[in-house]
Formats: C-alpha cells, structure tokens, sequence
C-alpha cells in the first residue's frame, strides 16, 4: 500500500498534507516509514509534552484495555474517581471535573455551564482568541478565516482586545455570562497575557456576575513552566479547560468547575466516551509522569535557554521573540510559511501562529542537543544572507 496515495485518495479535503509519512515516535522525535528521523518543535499541535510513545502510557493502556475500555459516567468507575481526585489536587478551588474528548468540546461544556449558571447569553472573548472548530467555540475564535464560510454563528458572541484592561471593563455588562480567555495565545500569535490584565478579568467578572473561565487547552500541564498556566499570574478562574496533553496523546478534554458554577443538573450535558476507563487512565499516568519527571521545571529551564539562545542571535529576520515555557513564538518580518519550509527540509517539524509567526511547542522532554539542533537551523534560515 502506498501510504501517501490512499491518504490522498480518501482524505476529507480539510487538512493540507505534508509529503511524509509518520510511522512511529520516541520523546522529541518522529520516524518515517524510511527510518528518517524528525525533531519534533510541534508535539501534534501541544499534544505530546511527554514525549512521543511514552512507555508508562503504554503500560497504562494495555492493562485498562485488558480490563475495561469504555463506561458511560453514570456508573462510577476506579480510574475516574482516580483521576479527579488526582486533577483537582492540582487545581486548588476547583473541585469538580466534568470529562469530554478535546478541547473543543471542553470550551464548548464551559460555555453551556456559564449559561446554565448565570442565567445570562452573552460571552466574551479576546481578538486573536482561538477556542476550537465547533459552533459555540468558533464563535468565540477570532480568526475570521476560520469562521468564513459558516455564519450566520452563534449569537450573543462579542470580542475585545486582549490585554486591553479599559476594554475589558466597558464590555463586561448585566448580560455577560462568561469572560472566555487563554493566559497565553497560542494560534493567535503566542502572545502572553499581562498579569494586570488577567487579575483584573478576576476581578471584574466577580463584581459584575460573570464567570472567568481559562482556556487552557494548549498551555495546560507543564507547557509555561508550571502545571497551568493561570498559576503564573496569582487567579483562580471560575472553569478551566484543558484538553491536548492530559493523557500523553490520547484524546480527552475536562472542564474543571469552581465553586460559583451552579445549577448544573442531571441530562444537561454529557459525554458518551467523556470519562471513559481508557481515557482515565491514561490521564493518571500522564499526570504521574508529569510530576514524577518535574515536567514544569524543565519547561521554564528549557524555555528561558531557548528564548534567551533566539534573543542573543539577533536574527535580522525576527522582529520579537515571545512566548512562556517551552511556548515561543518567533514572529517575523515576512511571512513563516517559506521557513517553515526550510525547517522541514532539515527534518525538524514546527508551526505557524498567524501567517509570520513561527511557534515552537516541543516535548517538553527534548533534550539540550536537540535544542541546540533547533537553535542552528533556525540561526540558517532566518540569516541575512537567507532572505537577499
């Protein structure tokens, strides 16, 4: 079988598919059906912060498997209650998980909740906010290129800038059911929030009636250099959701709810593969690795040697170097599309974040070598004499 060919063939039309073919993975590094080997700045879009196959994983989904695959939530099952109890130990103020299968879904439950909740409609989001594909998360998605082609969206939907603490205040009224923000922009640029901005969010959305709800899909579990990103900045958002890398590369999604979150009863909303046994345990091994491996430390050692390697460079190329953790992006003074290009022509594999931006989001257990092998091509391709 030609692996390429029958993708091609029977492919929806809704990916743009690279000219490689991935057969296997090991921590920082993907394999193709040749045996090259490919230094992975992308983690599946934030997904593999453990690494690519991690052998604990492995274990954990070949005994669940063995035992129990799939449980729908309303019977209680040891790897759930496992599992929440050890997510919420980490998210002190939030006490209750509600389980889905991405990060979509997982915004999408938020913004039901806040409105079950509050008794209200509208929801706020940030410009250059991205919150996932589906109706009620693409109507809070900034991007107009994601949303063309699929109005008329949810209504009630408002946008304002993000890190504008003025606009914040003005926008959130009577109505406003839910203040839906990343604390750092991935696909929007990898624009960080200031810690004002967000503490002020807390605040305004405790005085007026709304609820802070943290979309942490991408920054979750490790990414900035502490388990969430929200940690950073001293606040304790009413929901929080997380997705991508809780289950080392399973698909799961959870919104974690505080205690101003009320009114949520039976047949409301559910899942039928959210909570599932296998799912479950994954996310405990994942989180013991985390923990087990200082995930976070070696985000924050790691980000700050990458970040202050690109600054020390002073590629005339890049105009900023930004980014928390091992979340950087290299926003440039051309478009990231031919450069990423080059990347992959050195077999390192990375993302844009908007059409200049290059975003960096590896394992987070990639090791120095492998980042100093990053560091290199990047200093090839976006020199001076690269761009005449």
């Amino acid at each position: 079988m030609d692996i390429f060919q029958t993708e091609n063939q029977h492919t929806s039309g809704v990916y743009n598919k690279q000219p490689i073919v991935i057969v296997r993975g090991s921590g920082a590094s993907l394999f193709d059906e040749d045996g090259n080997e490919y230094l992975d700045c992308s983690a599946g879009h934030g997904v593999a912060n453990l690494g690519h196959a991690h052998p604990k994983i492995a274990e954990a989904l070949t005994a669940q498997a063995a035992r129990l695959i799939t449980l729908f939530e309303t019977f209680p099952n040891d790897q759930r209650a496992a599992l929440m109890e050890k997510l919420t130990a980490l998210t002190p103020g939030l006490q209750r998980v509600f389980f889905c299968n991405s990060g979509a879904e997982a915004n999408e439950a938020a913004i039901k909740f806040a409105r079950a909740s509050t008794g209200r409609s509208g929801i706020l989001a940030a410009m250059r906010g991205f919150h996932g594909r589906t109706l009620g998360a693409l109507s809070a998605t900034w991007n107009k290129k994601y949303r063309e082609g699929f109005e008329p969206l949810v209504p009630e939907y408002s946008h304002v800038p993000f890190n504008n603490i003025e606009a914040l205040e003005k926008a959130i009224g009577p109505q406003t059911a839910a203040v839906l923000l990343e604390p750092v922009q991935g696909e929007g640029g990898v624009y960080p929030a200031e810690k004002e901005y967000l503490q002020a969010a807390s605040r305004l959305c405790r005085e007026r009636g709304a609820l802070l709800v943290m979309d942490e899909v991408q920054t979750g579990f490790c990414r900035t250099g502490k388990m969430f990103a929200y940690q950073h900045y001293d606040i304790t958002p009413d929901m929080l959701c997380v997705a991508k890398s809780l289950a080392g590369g399973v698909p799961i999604g959870a919104v974690l709810l505080g205690e101003r979150v009320q009114g949520l009863t039976p047949g409301m909303h559910g899942s039928t593969f959210g909570g599932n046994p296998l799912s479950m345990a994954a996310g405990i091994a994942a989180l013991s690795v985390m923990q087990e491996e200082d995930l976070a430390r070696q985000a924050a050692e790691k980000g700050a040697y990458l970040m202050d390697s690109l600054r020390q460079m002073e590629l005339p190329l890049v105009r900023q170097v930004r980014g928390l953790g091992l979340m950087v992006g290299l926003e440039l003074k051309q478009k990231a599309a031919p450069y990423l290009k080059a990347l992959l022509n050195q077999r390192i594999i990375a993302l844009n974040a908007g059409l200049n931006t290059i975003r960096l989001l590896p394992p987070l257990v990639i090791t120095y070598p492998q980042l100093n092998q990053l560091l290199a091509a990047l200093k090839e391709i976006l020199s001076a004499e690269q761009s005449e």
